[in-house]
């Protein structure tokens, strides 16, 4: 079993603009070896399958380019023939725009916007968040991903690094500054790194998280639920997301930090640095780091692919997920050749959350067993 995985966009990418495109990437990626897709359902404001909390909350069903359309449902459709899994991504996760002061979603609900110390919109590399503490916001974003849930046959959902998620510089709107005022008898620190702070409002996102676990699995206890954060701590300090606990409290199924090196030594190092230090063994099987392979003008190498691949294996990683799809059709699909005649030659089944569990419990199984060994030999 082994985690084969692509992002695939709506972004530089036209695979999602019809039906046959559609049909045509998920008989592509199957016959390279893939075995999962995360096709993105949520970004800019919009849905891209028709959400009936959309059109009752902001008076639109779905990005309009996919008016009377439902690209979710013709991939999952096409996915299922050629027995790909299929992952919705909520790729905006908390963000509601991009450069556009809180797109429609702020323009119909302004007290949703999340601030910084000044007051002002939060805003970090161009996005425009919400307030993920929120109350009100936090059952929008559950309630899209639960319909997603209810309605397509679908084998996961995942949040990256936008979900759950705010950038650390947030959290400074009256109602948070209140809440925090209760707890500990003080305002918030002008320090938006302070330690407390940044933790009391991880917190509060692990939190949901865990109510959306628990809601998932109350839909369909075999759904997998996937993160992709950035490396921890990292993504503590920048964006709240407190991805150490999530392990420990067992609120993922599958995580994908985002190792997005663009030079093969400083992937290894990574991987090498997580997989020993990071990453307990019985979570190794959850595993499946993000590679990058196209974004701007940079493209992974195909020797550099093929040898991050076997470097993840040979650290006791069986997966991985590559952003993103158009890059496998560059160059004559010169990445794509080059997977399917190496490390993606042989199928592999995805694993089920039963294969999950059973090999998280072998991997405890094992410690357990190692520490008992090691405790004898120090007696002896």
């Amino acid at each position: 079993m082994e985690i084969r995985g692509i992002w695939l966009t709506n972004t530089d990418s036209q695979v999602l603009t019809s039906k046959d495109k559609i049909t045509e990437a998920m008989e592509f990626l199957a016959e390279t070896g893939f075995n999962v897709v995360f096709p993105v359902v949520w970004n800019q404001g919009y849905t891209l399958y028709p959400s009936q909390i959309m059109q009752e909350a902001f008076g639109y069903k779905i990005l309009p380019k996919f008016q009377d359309r439902d690209p979710l449902g013709e991939l999952c459709e096409a996915a299922k023939k050629v027995g790909l899994a299929v992952i919705p991504w909520f790729e905006y996760g908390f963000a509601c725009s991009y450069r556009q002061k809180g797109g429609k979603i702020l323009q119909a609900k302004p007290h949703w916007a999340a601030r910084d110390r000044d007051g002002n919109l939060l805003s970090k590399n161009g996005f425009e968040w919400m307030n993920a503490f929120d109350i009100e916001v936090q059952h929008f974003l559950s309630s899209l991903v639960l319909e997603v849930a209810k309605n397509y046959p679908i084998d996961g959902i995942q949040g990256d690094d936008r979900m759950p998620a705010l950038p650390s510089a947030g959290g400074y709107d009256q109602n948070t500054i209140q809440a925090y005022r209760q707890v500990f008898d003080c305002d918030p620190p002008e320090n938006p790194y302070d330690a407390r702070w940044i933790q009391w409002r991880a917190d509060i996102l692990t939190n949901f998280l865990s109510r959306l676990y628990q809601n998932l699995k109350q839909v369909n206890p075999n759904l997998i639920v996937s993160l992709s954060p950035n490396i921890y701590k990292w993504c503590l300090d920048e964006y709240l997301q407190d991805s150490k606990t999530w392990l420990n409290r067992n609120l993922v199924d599958l995580i994908h930090p985002q190792v997005y090196r663009r030079d093969l030594a400083s992937y290894k190092r990574t991987i090498s640095y997580i997989t020993k230090l990071e990453y307990k063994s019985a979570h190794l099987p959850r595993l499946s780091p993000g590679i990058l392979i196209k974004i701007g003008n940079y493209r992974i190498s195909e020797s550099d692919l093929i040898e991050a691949i076997a470097f993840n294996r040979y650290c006791g990683v069986s997966g991985e997920v590559l952003f993103f799809y158009e890059g496998l059709r560059e160059n004559n699909n010169a990445l794509a050749k080059a997977l399917g005649s190496g490390p993606y030659l042989h199928p592999a089944q995805f694993p089920s959350i039963n294969d999950l569990e059973k090999l998280v419990q072998q991997k405890q199984s094992q410690s357990i067993f190692s520490k008992v060994i090691n405790h004898m030999k120090d007696l002896i």
